[in-house]
């Protein structure tokens, strides 16, 4: 498995894996609020955070080219590149349980190693999303860190976990 960025057409594939509107929830929060999203609607989020220059969304690519996963990684603070934050992480529904979202996590863990400034990387986690949060604890992150999310669907519980890169 390798990242390459985000393509475009990365977007209608993303959405397939999208099956329904908890699965959305989970993976974006409260970032669309509509299910199912359109093949556009990904794309259409990420052109304008893409010239900030502050959003790096990648793809998870296998041996033999096809997309597995994907995630984004933002500054979420304008004035501070100590911290990253990982987002919209999502593998293959297919391909769940059999290492690719670790591996793609180790990757994403290694490019901000190598490419950014960053010292510490943060992300958010639902509790009902247990398969997500012990593939975060798998690499690394610690929880530091719980708190309410109202959402269209309920009111989940959150957690946020973070990395420091040695």
């Amino acid at each position: 498995m390798y990242l390459r960025a985000y393509k475009k057409e990365d977007s209608a594939i993303i959405c397939k894996w999208l099956r329904t509107a908890e699965e959305l929830y989970k993976w974006s929060a409260d970032r669309y609020n509509k299910f199912p999203l359109s093949e556009n609607d990904i794309d259409d989020n990420y052109v304008p955070q893409i010239k900030t220059g502050r959003f790096i969304p990648l793809t998870a690519v296998d041996e033999n080219s096809n997309v597995v996963g994907h995630f984004i990684i933002r500054y979420p603070f304008e004035d501070n590149d100590s911290t990253v934050r990982f987002g919209f992480v999502i593998i293959d529904p297919t391909m769940r349980g059999k290492g690719y979202g670790k591996e793609m996590l180790l990757l994403g863990i290694r490019y901000v190693k190598e490419n950014l400034t960053a010292k510490r990387i943060d992300l958010g986690v639902f509790l009902n999303n247990e398969s997500a949060m012990n593939c975060y604890q798998t690499v690394g992150f610690k929880e530091y860190n719980s708190r309410k999310f109202e959402m269209p669907i309920g009111i989940w519980d959150c957690v946020d976990m973070e990395l420091f890169i040695e």
